[in-house]
């Protein structure tokens, strides 16, 4: 058993702490957010995890999980300490590094034995070196002390079983006892060791969620494409996706990648090579069809009314992905405002992230829990969402409770048959439209 201490109750933090806890070592949670440390102590999660509150209270109530304010208490209590603090997009579109350097110095001024500090959060290349000097800056050289770099690779809704069943795990470490400590942490898991340097962990991190990035801008564009010459963009992704060296995985054309990595990641790695001097134009095409895949799906309801103003749309989901009630870059955040801008009243429906939307969107929207009371009397349904409800729901019942059978689908959740034979007026990406009883291919 180890003792660890997180820094940081975030997402990556509060998942990555919670299940070193369930493998049997002891943990402590920390947080300089008082009132967040209170709720969880209380057992009240800040986020939406499929799983996450049954193992919280587990843990807790087996005196392997603890939660406090007391940050240089648990460093000097601890063998391992995981920096999990979040790392924001600054205006340049780099990594904001203050939370990382501010926990380098608390550690660095309570260092009383050797321990071992691991940067969890996602960090530019040359991070852990900086975490390296500051820490024996201010310790002064008074104990041995390694630095690690254990990238995350969680998906929000699944982090759980992403970590209790992780496909690998990326250890850069400074000394060979530091990456072999670490290492036996990850055992439990049963999982895939890659051992690196401190720069080749970083950059894997990066080069990973930058290469996902990469299949949804390709396939959105070759959606878009599909669109102007009569393709169907799913029948291509299948059989694109059936060659093994190309995997179906993250070719589904859609609305655009959102969330808490993908945005802020792409941006990231873009100013990393901007500061060694390298043009990486292929990230900046990346990114930039991601955002034009915002007002693309405007464009389509554009395309059917011609003017929104007036109009009254119905928006099918706000967080940027099922099972989260995260909105970092959600595509509702882009969308919404456009269709303001543009005349139009909405509605939206989210089954979790209705608290968070209204914190920024303010009251640009008129929210609902109910489905289809949000669709009732508009005159355009808008899907931005994948939510079960959303993919499962009664197409009938939508269609009685729509002014005009009017149905934008941001991420290609219904048949095209299905939605002919219903009647729907049905726009979808990189698919051949329909209108009313027959299918047309219009550019």
């Amino acid at each position: 058993m180890k003792r660890i201490a997180v820094i940081g109750t975030g997402y990556v933090g509060l998942v990555s702490g919670t299940c070193f806890a369930e493998v049997g070592h002891s943990v402590v949670c920390c947080d300089i957010d008082i009132e967040k440390i209170s709720s969880l102590k209380a057992g009240i999660i800040p986020i939406y995890e499929s799983g996450l509150k049954e193992l919280v209270d587990k843990n807790t109530k087996e005196n392997r999980l603890f939660f406090s304010t007391d940050i240089p208490e648990a460093i000097r209590k601890a063998d391992i300490i995981y920096i999990a603090v979040g790392t924001p997009m600054s205006e340049n579109g780099e990594a904001d590094l203050r939370h990382v350097k501010a926990v380098a110095n608390i550690i660095g001024a309570n260092l009383n034995g050797y321990k071992i500090i691991v940067n969890k959060s996602t960090v530019p290349v040359g991070t852990g070196k900086l975490v390296q000097s500051v820490i024996q800056q201010v310790s002064k050289g008074r104990h041995p002390f390694d630095v690690v770099s254990n990238p995350e690779f969680l998906r929000e809704g699944t982090a759980i079983a992403d970590t209790m069943n992780m496909e690998r795990a990326v250890i850069g470490a400074t000394s060979e006892k530091a990456a072999t400590i670490i290492e036996e942490l990850h055992k439990p898991f049963e999982t895939t060791i890659v051992k690196t340097n401190l720069e080749s962990a970083e950059m894997i991190k990066y080069a990973a969620n930058a290469f996902l990035a990469t299949k949804i801008s390709f396939i959105n564009d070759i959606a878009n494409i599909c669109e102007r010459v009569g393709a169907d963009v799913e029948q291509v992704a299948e059989g694109v996706g059936l060659d093994s060296r190309i995997g179906k995985k993250f070719l589904q054309a859609g609305i655009g990648f959102g969330g808490s990595c993908f945005p802020k990641d792409t941006m990231a790695l873009l100013q990393i090579a901007k500061s060694v001097g390298y043009p990486f134009k292929m990230i900046e095409a990346v990114i930039e069809t991601n955002q034009k895949q915002r007002a693309h799906i405007v464009q389509k309801l554009l395309h059917v009314f011609g003017d929104l103003q007036g109009k009254t749309i119905s928006v099918l989901g706000l967080a940027f992905k099922p099972n989260t009630n995260d909105m970092r870059s959600s595509p509702a955040l882009d969308v919404i405002p456009m269709l303001r801008n543009l005349g139009a009243q909405v509605k939206a429906y989210d089954p979790i992230a209705i608290p968070e939307a209204k914190r920024l969107l303010g009251d640009q929207v008129v929210y609902s829990e109910d489905l289809f009371e949000t669709a009732k009397e508009t005159d355009a349904c808008l899907i931005l969402t994948e939510w079960p409800q959303v993919q499962h729901m009664n197409i009938r019942k939508l269609k009685t409770c729509l002014n005009q059978p009017i149905l934008v689908d941001g991420r290609n959740l219904f048949r095209l048959e299905d939605m002919k034979r219903e009647g729907f007026i049905y726009h979808s990406i990189g698919r051949p439209e329909i209108q009313g009883e027959k299918i047309l291919t219009k550019v």
